[in-house]
């Protein structure tokens, strides 16, 4: 599960320095201070991956690029393409571990 939410927020790095970009021609110092923020929480999302703040944060920054859309219009599509993505490594990882568990199990009988 912390692999692909990982690989998700890893993705999402790349995202908002894109619209980072497109920020710099398009919208006010605002847009660019928020994008700035989103970019700051998801890196110390991704460095605080080992307890429960690395989640918090990452659940942040799903939210933060929804939000980011009123900057940026396309963000609120790719903000909810991503989030949809952050759910789908959560309940795929989730899947996969009780499978590896149950492998474990069956190996030590």
């Amino acid at each position: 599960m912390k692999m692909l939410a990982r690989s998700v927020l890893s993705m999402e790095i790349l995202l908002v320095g894109f619209a980072l970009l497109l920020a710099k021609d398009q919208t006010s110092q605002a847009g660019l201070y928020f994008g700035f923020a989103i970019l700051l929480i998801n890196i110390l999302a991704l460095a605080s991956f080992r307890n429960k703040l690395g989640w918090i944060l990452g659940w942040a920054v799903q939210i933060s690029l929804i939000l980011y859309g009123f900057y940026i219009f396309a963000m609120f599509f790719m903000g909810a393409l991503f989030l949809a993505l952050w759910i789908t490594a959560i309940v795929v990882g989730r899947k996969g571990e009780a499978i590896k568990r149950a492998r474990e199990g069956e190996n030590s009988q």
